[in-house]
């Protein structure tokens, strides 16, 4: 199927950047959703407010959009890093192998982080573990913006 679409010759670090893109949204949308009629689309920003507090929400619901909202925060704050970390290593000729797997792995990290804080973290001995996963995506960051340094030598 990759060969069909070209995307095993592909650098596949270009395309990640969009898809973590998409993946920062999915808990925005997520929570906008289970927030129901507390959502107003003309004011998009008071729903933390709205849902922190109103005593007719079920409390676990009510954190599940703090969190996933806190989720949706941070991977849009990484995200300018992440894609600029991608440009400097691909710009700096580090390998496409090892920008593949890099990508990927960051990828699955964020994904893994969501899931890991919006749903799993209802029960709270899951934090350390969503803070470790956070800390991979970081490495993974970081890597990118070494090797791209390492390859300017």
């Amino acid at each position: 199927m990759t060969s069909l679409v070209g995307l095993a010759e592909s650098n596949l670090s270009y395309y990640s950047v969009p898809l973590a893109y998409i993946l920062a949204f999915i808990p925005h949308v997520y929570a906008n959703t289970i927030a129901g009629d507390k959502y107003d689309v003309a004011e998009p920003r008071r729903l933390l407010d709205a849902v922190s507090g109103d005593e007719s929400l079920d409390k676990r619901i009510s954190q599940r959009i703090q969190r996933a909202k806190a989720a949706h925060d941070n991977a849009t704050e990484t995200l300018g890093l992440y894609a600029a970390g991608v440009v400097a290593a691909n710009s700096a000729g580090v390998g496409k192998p090892t920008l593949d797997v890099l990508s990927l792995t960051y990828l699955f990290s964020r994904a893994a982080y969501t899931l890991i804080y919006v749903k799993l973290q209802d029960n709270r001995k899951w934090a350390p573990l969503r803070s470790l996963v956070w800390i991979v995506g970081m490495c993974i960051i970081s890597s990118l913006w070494i090797k791209a340094g390492n390859a300017m030598k």
